[in-house]
């Protein structure tokens, strides 16, 4: 599951404001409202079609993690998935897109976003891919808890109450009581805190900045640090992986552009929810290529995640 920087392109547009307790916000041309219906509904497209390349995506690591050590992957994923951004910032202003006055910011963000990406291969190598999402998917709970100490926003009873039930949900897919806690499943949750980071970082960091920059950034920093890797870890690539190398990262790129494009042009409350349909993906996925299904405790607690973080996702739009 990679990181998109989409916190700073996803914020709800400003709405009308109300003159006195009886005013009522101006009325919305005819013409205006078609064109913002049609982009609502090319963003939801988009976005559902960049969840569903991101599990294909997954799909490829997992499949390529065993001949291959995680830090090549990732590498490659990063240096190909640059080649569609490049494209796209070429068509859209050129490098002034990608000038910044944050690098130190900019590179801690990648590191939380490499840390992301190397956690969830690690589960996904191990463990069924919607088992591992389900798991991953805490991350958005974790961002609004963690929005209170580092960003100092409010959250209402109702959002901590969600985010209580999301994190059952957690203990109840780990079952630390049991003694059968996975390592794979420590990796996604692992994920999850380090995702979290990652996109409260890009909120700390919103204003001034391009989405392009955080794309360029957050690859360019696991390019590199996974590139010195390389220099001591490296398994030459067999000709009949070739393709799926670069698959993986061309796809990631169509992924993030596909995802950009998505929170621009639709508000962030009707696009978000669709991350989750790649738990259908990755349900479907995982039988037909590995035989996988999640076990009862998976669904359980998938479930519970799920259903708290649409209400989070609920409750933040209202708010805003």
């Amino acid at each position: 599951m990679p990181d998109t920087g989409r916190t700073r392109i996803s914020e709800p547009e400003t709405q009308a404001a109300v003159v006195g307790t009886l005013a009522a916000p101006p009325a919305v041309p005819a013409g205006l409202a078609g064109a913002r219906g049609r982009a609502t509904v090319k963003g939801i497209g988009l976005a559902a079609l960049g969840f569903a390349l991101f599990v294909a995506v997954d799909s490829l690591a997992k499949l390529l993690s065993a001949g291959y050590p995680l830090h090549q992957i990732v590498f490659a994923n990063g240096v190909i998935g640059l080649i569609p951004l490049a494209v796209l910032v070429g068509l859209g202003g050129g490098s002034q897109r990608l000038r910044t006055r944050r690098l130190g910011q900019h590179l801690l963000r990648g590191l939380f976003g490499l840390a992301t990406a190397y956690s969830a291969f690690f589960a996904y190598a191990r463990m069924p891919l919607a088992e591992a999402y389900a798991i991953i998917f805490a991350g958005p709970l974790l961002v609004t808890a963690l929005s209170v100490p580092l960003l100092g926003e409010v959250v209402g009873w109702r959002r901590w109450l969600a985010i209580s039930v999301g994190f059952l949900g957690v203990l109840i897919m780990l079952r630390p009581g049991s003694g059968i806690v996975s390592i794979g499943a420590l990796g996604a949750l692992s994920a999850a805190v380090f995702y979290a980071l990652s996109v409260t970082m890009v909120r700390r960091m919103a204003h001034g900045e391009s989405s392009a920059s955080f794309v360029f950034y957050g690859l360019g920093t696991g390019v590199v640090i996974c590139g010195v890797l390389l220099l001591w870890d490296a398994q030459p690539p067999a000709s009949a992986d070739l393709p799926l190398f670069a698959a993986a990262g061309l796809i990631t790129g169509c992924g993030l552009i596909c995802l950009i494009t998505a929170y621009r042009i639709a508000p962030v409350a009707v696009v978000a929810p669709f991350h989750y349909t790649q738990i259908v993906w990755g349900v479907l996925v995982g039988y037909l290529v590995w035989g996988d299904l999640p076990h009862e405790a998976a669904i359980a607690g998938g479930g519970l995640v799920v259903a708290s973080g649409l209400y989070v996702l609920h409750r933040e739009a209202v708010s805003r």
